[in-house]
């Protein structure tokens, strides 16, 4: 008995990183901020965020970089509605540190998960997996015209 239940846990520990999941999941920026999902997280306009290679107003002064990273339960939930919510979590992060720095922007935004560099001027991207979602924006605190 003992042999074939010690058997089994070594079969269940064996076959555990084949349960391990972490989708990569692409999503437009602009139609994030701009739904309703955002203003219910308190992401109130205030302070715009600007996409690596994404054109911006001239930075009248710049406050340093800041990486925020977050991690969210995505049971029960699409790769995409995890990932939405776990990126508005993020940005609601640099929302708060740009107020408290007196920015009004957060530019050259990329997406940073695993301190691994994301570049896109429309696009965040964000890993999901069966039971957590992460994901990561690093970016520059700016007070823009």
């Amino acid at each position: 008995m003992k042999r074939i239940l010690a058997a089994t846990c070594l079969a269940l520990l064996a076959a555990a990183p084949a349960y391990a999941r972490e989708t990569r999941v692409e999503q437009p920026l602009q139609a994030l901020l701009d739904s309703q999902e955002a203003k219910d997280a308190g992401i109130d306009g205030s302070v715009k965020f600007y996409l690596a290679g994404q054109p911006h107003p001239a930075v009248v002064e710049s406050f340093g970089s800041d990486v925020s990273n977050r991690k969210t339960n995505a049971a029960n939930k699409s790769d995409e509605a995890a990932c939405r919510w776990v990126t508005l979590s993020v940005l609601k992060a640099l929302q708060d540190g740009a107020k408290a720095k007196g920015a009004n922007a957060v530019i050259d935004v990329v997406s940073f998960y695993k301190a691994k560099e994301f570049s896109s001027p429309t696009s965040y991207e964000c890993y999901a997996g069966a039971i957590l979602a992460g994901m990561a924006l690093k970016g520059t605190y700016a007070k823009v015209k």
